[in-house]
């Protein structure tokens, strides 16, 4: 059959999309805040700008190299062991936020959980396709396959739960489920993996009070809408004030210092006051979109490697994008998880780019043979 050397169009451009709506609407929710805390209102929408061209010129270079070159033994492990090996410095260095989640490069920050998500997708595509070969041990078998992929994972999981940082440590956890579900893996390990996580996570939520209060003003919202549930409640009515078209952008009165984090996680309320329905109806199309191209292209990938990998990336963005949305409607408890690609924060916009980019190069190989 012959070989598509196109990469997906349509997967390029609702990320740009996405990165162009991610810098307009970080300047029109930080402008303010920006020029009170820095004196300068650009100064969050230049450092985001500086990120996008990074990334876009990372997109580009994986985008343009073939991504089975990446799933040699010494590429996977040497991106894990540089990945460990920073979140375990995290530990050692001051302590920002009252986390230890960053790697402090002059005036830009690294969180190495943003680039452990990728490496756990890499590592878990190689592993399992390995595991997946007609002499191989198949995805189910306990000692060879299962222990040491969700020994990784855990591993992975682990340290970045410490920083602490539950909510990226879940999303860990969430695509190497997907993944290993993908893989093939038994229903009866899925139930399990379901049963044992649930009392893990009521210990990490009842053993650290900002948590349960999450959860506590979750389910009751209005039970207090001063303190531990200002941000839901602010959240809220952000969104339901912008009607149908909005109140105009940069008109938000939201985010003069009514909605906490407007910039970053909560970015979305934002969208939604100042564009209205029109413009969340605009984001949530071009994820569902960037969901549709990603699977398809995974789907039609040469091999195992590229179908997982694939699966594992688009799970990461699509699965994200809908948990932030969900916390900023109030449909979850609140998670520090930033907007794919919208949201401000170099980390998390340098990783998305760079998945993509693997992702665009999985499509320019779609139904070779």
């Amino acid at each position: 059959m012959p070989r598509s050397v196109q990469h997906d169009r349509q997967l390029f451009g609702v990320t740009l999309a996405l990165c162009l709506i991610g810098a307009v609407m970080v300047f029109s929710a930080s402008a303010i805040t920006a020029r009170e805390g820095y004196g300068n209102g650009y100064y969050f929408l230049i450092r985001q700008l500086l990120w996008i061209v990074l990334g876009i010129a990372g997109m580009f270079g994986l985008m343009n190299t073939d991504y089975r070159k990446l799933r040699q033994p010494r590429v996977i492990f040497t991106a894990l062991s540089v990945t460990l090996v920073m979140l375990i410095a995290v530990f050692f260095l001051d302590r920002s936020h009252a986390t230890h989640r960053w790697i402090r490069m002059g005036p830009l920050g690294l969180q190495p959980s943003e680039l452990a998500k990728l490496v756990v997708i890499f590592y878990l595509a190689w592993f399992l396709e390995v595991r997946r070969e007609p002499r191989g041990p198949g995805v189910n078998n306990v000692t060879r396959t299962l222990l040491p992929a969700v020994g990784t994972v855990l591993l992975m999981v682990g340290l970045v739960y410490k920083e602490p940082d539950l909510g990226t440590a879940c999303m860990i956890f969430f695509i190497a489920a997907v993944m290993l579900f993908i893989a093939g893996l038994s229903y009866r390990y899925i139930a399990g993996a379901a049963l044992a996580a649930v009392p893990l996570i009521y210990i990490a939520i009842a053993s650290t009070p900002y948590r349960l209060q999450r959860v506590e003003a979750f389910l009751s919202p209005g039970a207090d809408p001063q303190g531990h549930g200002f941000q839901l409640a602010q959240s809220l009515i952000a969104v339901g004030s912008g009607g149908f078209t909005g109140v105009g952008l940069m008109e938000s009165r939201q985010k003069l210092f009514f909605l906490p984090e407007a910039h970053t996680d909560f970015i979305f309320s934002v969208i939604c006051e100042e564009i209205g329905f029109i413009g969340a109806a605009i984001v949530l199309t071009l994820f569902a979109v960037y969901g549709w191209r990603g699977f398809v292209a995974a789907m039609k990938a040469p091999d195992a490697f590229g179908k997982f990998l694939g699966i594992g990336i688009t799970a990461m963005v699509v699965g994200q994008a809908l948990i932030n949305l969900s916390v900023v409607l109030g449909l979850l408890p609140t998670k520090g998880i930033p907007l794919p690609f919208i949201s401000y924060g170099g980390s998390s916009l340098l990783g998305m780019l760079l998945a993509t980019g693997v992702l665009l190069n999985i499509s320019q190989h779609a139904d070779e043979t």
